[in-house]
């Protein structure tokens, strides 16, 4: 790390300019909690996708493309026992979907749709009728539709341009539910609310904002993650209830965390991170290497080789002056990495400085660093 004392100096200096008072994170109740029960389910089914531009799987190597296109065949009333089908219009796929919670009969879902063989792309190929399995091997939703790829693979000779995936897609809307989850909501006797992001704060903030919204002991934190709805008592239905409840603000506690991401070079904050009283001492350290090779030959007449011979020398100096820096406990992190980012100290230096900072036990925060 090539930086100074007078950069940090200058950098505490100017801070004040770039940061602003952070601000209390409110957000609404059904945006930190899930209701316990109420949630997606996941569909998968094998299908076969049609009317492909010769970008279809090879007989050769996906043989059971062949295979599902005989048996659909025959279900259709097409004998083509004994026949050699080898057609490159035709792949395999998975097909994926989400049941939303709640779904009736007749409801249209999107579905995702991925090839399991070699074909090169599934452009301008359809979705032939697909059953939805959930985890239960029950069948809850039918798929079929024209496939919609966002990637593109262009061939031409001697070149080969792929943007995205073209051997994935999704067809909206194109599934239809032909079963519902049975789950009668209104006969709950209690709810639990499931913090998305556990906190002992978040979790008693909740509890007192729906008491005081309800006027009565209503919500009871049981753990830092979940929140007991006692409806006992309660003319009014468990859904009507939420309803009323979902939408109240409250005061989300944010953990002190610092997230470095070394790929990306980005350097994302936690509003609570603090700095202790630390002195931080840089480097500045210069190495120079220069090597002057010698030439040494025979005597004249004499046997022997000309050979070379290595002389290498090496300078350590050290550059600058009071190269020890003393950063008072009411700095924070958000001020120092924002006067060393205008003075455009690097990410890289910044991660460097904040791990070393955090080894000697100076910044009061969680490090995650991916």
């Amino acid at each position: 790390m090539k930086w100074s004392s007078w950069l940090i100096a200058a950098a505490l200096a100017i801070s004040p300019c770039l940061i602003t008072a952070p601000a209390n994170a409110q957000a609404r109740i059904r945006d930190v909690v899930d209701v316990q029960g109420v949630r997606d389910n996941d569909l998968v089914g094998y299908g076969i996708v049609v009317g492909l531009n010769g970008t279809g799987d090879t007989v050769r190597n996906s043989p059971f493309t062949e295979d599902s296109l005989t048996h659909m065949l025959e279900r259709l009333g097409v004998n083509v026992q004994g026949e050699q089908i080898k057609p490159k219009n035709v792949a395999a796929v998975l097909v994926t979907a989400s049941l939303p919670p709640f779904a009736r009969n007749g409801s249209s879902i999107d579905v995702n749709i991925a090839s399991i063989g070699d074909a090169t792309s599934l452009e301008g190929g359809t979705l032939i009728l697909t059953p939805l399995k959930a985890g239960d091997n029950e069948i809850y939703a039918v798929a079929q539709g024209t496939i919609i790829v966002s990637g593109i693979d262009v061939k031409a000779q001697g070149a080969r341009e792929t943007r995205g995936s073209p051997t994935t897609g999704s067809v909206p809307n194109g599934a239809k539910v032909e079963r519902e989850v049975n789950y009668d909501f209104n006969r709950n006797q209690q709810i639990s609310l499931a913090l998305r992001s556990p906190d002992f704060t978040t979790a008693a903030r909740i509890e007192d904002t729906i008491n005081a919204a309800m006027g009565i002991p209503l919500a009871s934190m049981r753990d830092p993650g979940t929140i007991e709805l006692d409806l006992r008592g309660i003319s009014e239905s468990p859904a009507r209830l939420l309803a009323s409840i979902e939408n109240l603000p409250v005061q989300v506690a944010t953990p002190a965390r610092i997230v470095i991401d070394e790929k990306s070079g980005t350097i994302v904050l936690g509003e609570d991170v603090t700095i202790s009283r630390v002195a931080i001492a840089q480097g500045n350290i210069a190495i120079k290497v220069r090597e002057t090779p010698v030439a040494s030959q025979p005597n004249p007449f004499a046997r022997g080789e000309s050979i070379v011979l290595p002389r290498s020398e090496i300078t350590i100096t050290q550059t600058g002056s009071n190269n020890i820096a003393m950063l008072e406990p009411n700095v924070t992190l958000s001020q120092l990495i924002a006067g060393l980012n205008a003075l455009g100290v690097s990410p890289q230096e910044m991660a460097d400085i904040i791990r070393s900072m955090k080894a000697a036990g100076a910044i009061h925060a969680d490090l995650v660093i991916r």
